[in-house]
């Protein structure tokens, strides 16, 4: 452990499939991790080495701040329980289903005096992180046109997802990394347009489904986000293209690194929405550790709650777009608090 991090106690709030790879994040900073879960605490603290808190309030009563893992309904609820104790907080993505619901968060935190961070994982994927800063040293000119894709196996076919009123559907669920990228690299933006389909019915989301978002931002500059849950067994693939006047910034996952992947145990089989394994040093990891140094009092992270704040702020319009068909301006726009 550094000695930055030294002595720390997390609490880490759920132990679904993400809760996983955030145990071993705070494993590899050498945090004490107590977790408490409605379901699958035991399990995991048993995989981790964690240990198991009896309840919520005596979670909060003994760690420093909270990391929460849960399903994207409860992330509103618990944020709140946890500000009301006092503690600082981490919080998955989507910060809360609702552009209202994220600053409603955000003012309690303010006027307790406690610090709330999203965790925006991609912006700490290096690959996107040095598109940000070739950007940001003008290596590609002023940015006009931008396409952000990301694809993985649908969660849709079991559990919670295919409700969109708890997991706001693929757009809230998978394409907010992108939008939040498309802030990132292209700046503040004017209008969204978006389409889906198949489309949702009666607040339930297709299995497999595919939505394409087009953003034009305040630059002037376009950008395209289409996020795919695609069949049981699709390989999980993200990627980029950022044009700009002096130059094209280009990623894809699944391109020929020139490296050999390790690593892969095969157990996944595509069906996480996340990658089974990296080179290098884990997102994850370095983002946790960037936000836990930052609520110890050091540097402010690449990410604050009110970008989580806005990304579901564009989410929560790409919705409306495709309920009434025509573009969002986001100068204009109110969110109604409604999730479906």
């Amino acid at each position: 452990m550094s000695e930055e991090l030294a002595g720390l106690t997390v609490g880490l709030i759920g132990a679904g499939n993400i809760a996983h790879i955030h145990a071993q994040s705070w494993q590899g900073l050498g945090a004490r991790v107590l977790v408490y879960s409605v379901e699958g605490a035991q399990e995991l603290a048993e995989k981790y080495g964690l240990e198991v808190a009896p309840s919520l309030d005596g979670l909060l009563a003994e760690v420093e701040f909270v990391d929460i893992v849960t399903p994207s309904a409860t992330h509103k609820e618990i944020t709140l329980a946890a500000i009301k104790a006092g503690k600082d907080v981490i919080c998955e993505k989507p910060l809360t289903l609702t552009a209202a619901g994220s600053h409603e968060v955000i003012d309690a935190a303010q006027a307790a005096g406690v610090r709330l961070y999203p965790a925006h994982v991609v912006r700490y994927f290096p690959a996107y992180k040095a598109a940000y800063d070739a950007i940001q040293a003008g290596r590609i000119g002023d940015v006009a046109v931008a396409r952000f894709y990301r694809q993985a196996s649908s969660p849709a076919g079991a559990g919670w997802y295919r409700d969109v009123a708890r997991s706001g559907g693929v757009i809230m669920d998978l394409m907010v990394h992108d939008l939040d990228q498309a802030r990132w690299l292209c700046g503040e933006v004017s209008t969204v347009y978006a389409v889906q389909n198949p489309p949702t019915v009666d607040g339930v989301s297709p299995v497999n489904v595919a939505a394409h978002v087009t953003l034009t931002h305040e630059s002037g500059a376009i950008s395209h986000c289409r996020a795919t849950w695609g069949a049981t067994g699709t390989t999980f693939q993200t990627g980029f293209q950022v044009a700009g006047s002096a130059g094209v910034l280009k990623f894809s996952s699944d391109g020929d690194t020139g490296y050999k992947e390790e690593l892969q145990d095969g157990t996944s089989g595509g069906d996480l929405l996340i990658p089974a394994s990296l080179l290098g040093e884990s997102p994850y990891l370095a983002q946790l550790r960037e936000l836990a140094i930052a609520l110890r009092g050091g540097p402010e992270p690449r990410v604050l709650a009110s970008d989580g704040a806005a990304a579901v702020y564009l989410a929560e319009a790409a919705r409306a777009s495709m309920e009434s068909g025509q573009p969002i301006d986001m100068k204009t726009f109110v969110s109604t608090g409604a999730v479906a």
